[in-house]
Parts: structure tokens; sequence; C-alpha cells
């Protein structure tokens, strides 16, 4: 995997992500927060799943990815019921009993919770290095959030909002599992799957639905800042780990801060300067990262995309014409092999490591 070409993925999920946030107080007080995640979820799903139908059409040629299999599903499930249904639920349960400057802070535990995750269920590679690095990005949206005027207090509720972030946390790691495969047919069934509920639970609350031209925008805005922001995600998931991916892209904040400055001319804050200068180190430590040692690839037989100019991917091909940089997706066996070089925990190298 491209290690340059994974992160500028997830910068890009992380921009456009972060853009949400300042682009939708342009919409408040037309539309309540439930059905506003509805529309975001599901303008996330319709906008993707539209956008293949035409590339489809377009596009002929387009480069093959790995269909969601019936051993998917119960990832994908996993990654549906704890990111669009568990973690919603807790939130909003724990947003009454906890103050809004409380919530915010906590909200940034998200990362260090794909973080412990990935490292202790599913044996994710996290090296000191790694840890310090998330551990300073996580600080510095920390001070972002930090708001001084407000009430800030621990009640059963924060909590509650901590649950919600190992929830998420959770969600990232399933996903992960699952990244190898068709990230728009992933993002189409998360989209519609939490749009949907958030939809039938605004419903439920009764919830004012607002007009057709406020829905419209919504879901708009979910396409990009939800549909494919999601996509750069899984895509970056295959080549950086849930670790790494959720460190680069807990910079989505200040992203949402720098344009908020732009588009409603808000003063720029003592705390941006000192968490944005804290976050700076933090990625420069993730983008320094150096991995390598003599490690072992165990025989393997799965399906993902690929193309045959790297080293790890040397398998024949019936048709001997074929192009060894076209990328295609086929089921394909890995034989046995020791080498070494710089890798991170990408999809073929997420082994096991007895020292960091």
């Amino acid at each position: 995997m491209d290690r340059q070409k994974s992160v500028i993925q997830i910068l890009l999920a992380a921009a456009l992500f972060g853009s949400s946030a300042p682009i939708s107080k342009l919409l408040l007080g037309k539309i309540e927060p439930i059905p506003m995640a509805a529309f975001l979820y599901i303008g996330s799903g319709l906008g993707i799943f539209i956008f293949k139908q035409i590339e489809g059409v377009l596009n002929k040629r387009s480069e093959q990815e790995a269909p969601l299999r019936k051993k998917d599903i119960p990832w994908l499930l996993g990654a549906v019921s704890f990111g669009g249904v568990f973690a919603p639920i807790i939130l909003m349960n724990s947003l009454q009993s906890t103050p809004a400057s409380t919530a915010s802070l906590l909200l940034n535990f998200e990362g260090v919770a794909t973080t412990l995750i990935a490292a202790a269920l599913f044996k994710e590679s996290i090296g000191k290095r790694i840890w310090t690095a998330i551990l300073i990005i996580t600080l510095s949206s920390i001070v972002l959030s930090w708001d001084f005027s407000n009430q800030w207090g621990i009640s059963p509720g924060s909590l509650g909002i901590v649950a919600a972030c190992f929830c998420w946390g959770m969600d990232n790691n399933f996903t992960g599992k699952i990244s190898l495969k068709n990230p728009f047919s992933i993002v189409t069934i998360k989209g519609f799957s939490a749009g949907i509920f958030s939809l039938f639970l605004a419903l439920l609350l009764k919830n004012p639905m607002p007009s057709f031209k406020t829905i419209f925008l919504a879901m708009i805005l979910g396409c990009f800042s939800y549909g494919f922001s999601i996509v750069l995600f899984v895509l970056a998931l295959r080549g950086l780990g849930s670790a790494r991916t959720s460190a680069f892209f807990a910079t989505a904040p200040f992203i949402g801060t720098i344009l908020s400055f732009i588009v409603f001319k808000e003063n720029i804050e003592y705390n941006f300067i000192i968490g944005f200068s804290i976050m700076i180190l933090g990625t420069i430590l993730l983008l320094k990262e150096s991995h390598i040692h003599e490690h072992f690839h165990s025989f393997e037989t799965h399906e993902h995309r690929h193309c045959h100019s790297d080293e790890h991917h040397n398998h024949s091909h019936p048709m001997e014409e074929l192009n060894r940089s076209k990328w295609h997706s086929h089921v394909h066996t890995h034989n046995e092999i020791s080498h070494c070089h710089e890798h991170t925990p990408d999809v073929h190298h997420r082994h096991e490591h007895k020292e960091e």
C-alpha cells in the first residue's frame, strides 16, 4: 500500500467531515438535531449510491472493488449497530445530564477509544511513538474545545459519552475488518441504516420535520461531509490501520474551526493557536513514523482490489497479457514469505509485535 496516498485520503476525509460543523450552522433553527443527523446519513448513502450508478454508466472500465460477502456481514452489522444505533442512543441520553462544555471535551476521546480497542482486541501494532502522537492530537482537540465560560463537571452522563466514544471506536475497528471490500457499498449501507434509524427515532420523539429545501441541503451536505468522507476513511484504513487513521482524522475539528473563521468571521482565540500548535506536533510524529523489521507472511487466501506492481501480489493469471499495474479484484492466495521492508498495519501487515 502507498502510505502517502493513505495519509492524503484521511486528511481529505478529515477536511470534508470537519467542514460539516460550520456549514451545518447555516441550517440551525430550520431543523432539529436528530432529523439533521438522519438526513445527513441518508444523504451520504443516497449520494454515494447515485454516484456509483452514474460512474458505472460513464466509465465501463472502472477499477474493480471486491464485493461484500456473507462472511463480511457480521463485521458490517457490528459497525452499523455500534456506530449508527448504540452510540447515538447513548449520546442522546447522556447529553441530557451533561454540561455542553464537558460533552465537547469528552467526545474527543473517540480516537483514544479506537486505539485502545485496536490494540487490545485486534492486536494492531501500536508503538510508543504512535501512542504519543495520538495522545498529543487528542490533547490538542481538548484544548480547542475547552470552553472557559460554561459549566464543567462530571456526571453519570459523562460516563455515557465516553461509552459512546467506545461505540464509535468499535465501529471504526469493525469497519477496518472489511476495509478491503468495496468502500462505496459499505458507506451506502451504513448511511441508509444509520439515517433510517435516526429518522425513525425523530418520528418517535415527534420532532418537527423541516421544509423540503432544508432536507435537500442537509442531504447534499451529508453526501460530501459524511458520504465521500467515510469512503476516504475506509480507503485510508486499508493502508494505515484503525489507530493511525483515527489519529489523522482527529484533525477534523481544526479544519472546521478554520472554516468558521473564514465563513463567520469569528475571532481567533488563544485556545485555537495553542491547540493547533500541539496538533501539528502530533501530526509530525505520525508522518515521520518509520517502521521496518523482518516479518513473516503466513499462507492466506482472500479477495480485494490489488495490482501486481508490489511485492505482495506475485500470483499468476490465466491472461498473460494482464497489465501488472492495472487494478483489479478477485480471490487470490499469498504464499508464505519472510522479508524486510518499511510498513504500517495495512491489510497485509497486521501481525503482532513482541516489542515496540
